[in-house]
């Protein structure tokens, strides 16, 4: 397998103008190293504080058959929270549309083409599943089975993160509760173009002060990270602030070039989240 080395973000094909690739091109794929953020927020590459995976669903996914007929279709990626490195979601856009003129054999083909290659990025098992709009796929709205943060009535004055704002109440009994959020707002790393979330909390423990929970959410408005790295932040300072014995912290981005990306990081023991798309999707 390719091992792809992981460069910087500031040399992503991000804020530059770009050729467009018609043929299949997988030097596209532009891997960051998920270490370097990680540092920043006291995570061990060795030690991770949680497990999870980045979901990312493609809207833009087409190729030619052998008879140079034209397929679309939607697909879903899996790429472990483990993996070393994140594929820069341009590169990502770029790398699927240079599919657009390439012949493949079939649906099989294309689906391990697709995760040889994402996985040689990401440099651990991507899983792929592609889905030709032939086939009729479903995609499911909804929204959590929880309590809604943004109607509490608060004055916000930060935004940039301030895990200061989180606390718990340790005198209380412990509460398994879902709370969530439209809120999230944060910017790309690279550009500074606006990134849109709903993100949710699962926990178990002493109960997470609400109005301090929201006003840490906004405090992301003004804040550059890529989506994984913001999540992977949230997670480790809640887990760090209010001490939840258990904790799930997963966000649905609204999708960009036809992708969206929805990260989720959890300890042990706590459930996948349920598969559905926010309304902004």
């Amino acid at each position: 397998m390719l091992t792809r080395h992981p460069s910087h973000p500031d040399a992503s094909p991000l804020g530059k103008p770009v050729a467009y690739a018609q043929h299949y091109a997988p030097e596209l794929l532009f891997p960051i190293t998920r270490q370097g953020k990680r540092d920043e927020i006291g995570i061990s590459g060795d030690a991770l504080p949680f497990i999870g995976e980045d979901l990312w669903n493609a809207y833009e996914l087409s190729w030619l058959d052998p008879r140079g007929k034209p397929v679309v279709a939607l697909a879903r990626f899996h790429v472990p929270a483990y993996s070393p490195n994140l594929i820069e979601s341009k590169s990502f856009k770029l790398y699927l549309n240079a599919f657009n003129q390439t012949k493949v054999a079939s649906v099989d083909v294309l689906t391990e083409t697709l995760t040889r290659d994402l996985s040689a990025a990401a440099g651990a098992p991507v899983s792929v599943r592609v889905e030709p709009l032939s086939t009729r796929p479903q995609r499911h709205m909804g929204y959590p089975k929880g309590v809604l943060l943004d109607t509490l009535e608060i004055d916000v004055d930060r935004y940039t993160p301030a895990p200061s704002l989180l606390s718990a109440d340790h005198a209380l009994p412990h509460v398994g509760e879902t709370l969530y959020s439209h809120l999230l707002k944060s910017n790309c790393l690279v550009t500074g173009q606006p990134d849109w979330a709903m993100i949710v909390v699962r926990y178990k423990g002493a109960p997470i002060e609400r109005e301090g929970l929201l006003r840490y959410i906004i405090s992301f408005r003004q804040h550059n990270e890529f989506h994984e790295q913001c999540v992977e932040r949230v997670f480790t300072d809640i887990l760090r602030e209010c001490r939840p014995t258990a904790l799930s912290v997963w966000a649905r981005y609204t999708r960009r070039g036809g992708l969206d990306i929805n990260p989720c990081r959890r300890t042990p023991g706590m459930p996948v989240p349920p598969d559905f798309a926010e309304i902004r999707q």
